[in-house]
């Protein structure tokens, strides 16, 4: 803890894309423990707890606080980090520090996730009135009926309860003044980064409704509504939160799969997703990610440099099978029967005549599958 930044925990690799990711009032970065490392395999992670929460000291903020100074505080964070931008989720109050941060930072943020959230938080008078409650009595009554509040009955999370209970009453406070404040409804249509509303349907304390009032007002907002989940879904129905927020943050994936498609052509990719099983589902989801969605996509080298390169390197191991594949792919990527014969020609000298021999009767079969001749 330090008594300047925000209490933090940073996952993932350092050079992948930073994902923010921002808690519920009440609740640690513990709130993101089921997904937040499954997100880490494609993002640098860094979740960080409330002013008073977790390991944040309590005097980063103050009475009359608003949802933009606890934004500063993550903007101030993220300075400390070396990072200039980044994409953000964020659940309740996270989520409003998120759209706090698209409206008046749009720079910093390339895309946005409102989970379980608001533009607005009922008015001001139910948020003034438990900040004077926990002024005059602390926590523990609030922590008492935290489950009801934020899971559907018979569920709880015992270790975010634990959090609330263990909150500093005066920070606690401070975070009910900014949401009291809080109101962003007039200047919703003036986001435009990508942006995510993820609703709980069983959610007493942030409707859907209010998610969609969100979605309908952010150009090209997308909605989802978890069955089930009420006020942390994230907690509650992690499997269904990482599903949307995978789908929203990984346009890698996106880009991969229209790389790989452009590349190895439709029917091989089609036969590939068919085969697809639970067992293997997360091998494809790498292929499209790392191998197509972030070397492919990287424009230092051309497509026909890339395809002379993996040509080299399946012979180099004797992957035929892959060879033929990707013979197939050098010519949709502009290599001539000739250019091809001549890469396989160089292995060999360095990867060996027997391999270059089996390399040259796999390409010769399959260009004359495709009705050429081998040169």
């Amino acid at each position: 803890m330090t008594d300047t930044l925000l209490n933090h925990r940073a996952e993932g690799p350092a050079a992948a894309p930073p994902l923010l990711l921002g808690p519920s009032l009440g609740t640690s970065y513990g709130l993101w423990d089921k997904v937040a490392p499954e997100l880490s395999s494609a993002h640098r992670v860094v979740r960080w707890d409330l002013p008073g929460h977790g390991g944040s000291a309590a005097e980063l903020i103050g009475p009359g606080a608003t949802v933009g100074d606890i934004a500063g505080l993550v903007l101030a964070l993220a300075d400390a980090l070396g990072i200039e931008r980044f994409a953000y989720a964020g659940v309740s109050l996270g989520g409003a520090v998120g759209l706090q941060l698209a409206v008046h930072h749009p720079q910093r943020v390339s895309s946005l996730a409102v989970i379980c959230s608001s533009a607005h938080f009922n008015g001001a008078k139910p948020w003034e009135e438990r900040a004077a409650l926990v002024r005059r009595e602390g926590l523990s009554g609030l922590a008492e009926s935290a489950d009801a509040r934020w899971f559907t009955p018979g569920f709880t999370v015992p270790e975010l309860v634990r959090d609330h209970r263990a909150a500093d009453p005066e920070a606690y406070a401070a975070c009910c003044d900014a949401l009291a404040a809080f109101d962003v409804r007039e200047r919703l249509g003036e986001i435009r980064v990508p942006t995510l509303l993820v609703a709980g349907r069983e959610d007493p304390a942030t409707p859907p409704e209010h998610l969609r009032q969100i979605a309908d007002a952010v150009p090209g907002a997308a909605l989802v509504e978890i069955p089930g989940a009420s006020h942390l879904a994230p907690a509650q129905c992690p499997e269904a939160v990482l599903t949307a927020l995978r789908a929203h943050f990984d346009g890698a994936t996106r880009r991969g799969m229209e790389v790989r498609r452009e590349v190895l052509g439709d029917p091989h990719v089609d036969r590939a997703q068919a085969r697809q099983t639970p067992f293997t589902a997360r091998f494809q989801d790498f292929i499209s990610r790392y191998a197509w969605g972030e070397i492919w996509t990287d424009p230092t080298l051309t497509r026909r440099e890339r395809s002379m390169i993996t040509l080299t390197a399946l012979v180099a191991h004797g992957h035929y099978d892959e060879l033929a594949m990707h013979v197939r792919a050098a010519r949709r990527n502009g290599l001539t029967p000739e250019e091809i014969g001549a890469v396989l020609l160089q292995t060999a000298v360095y990867c060996g005549v027997p391999a270059a021999n089996s390399a040259f009767a796999t390409a010769q079969r399959v260009l004359a599958e495709e009705g050429e001749e081998a040169p």
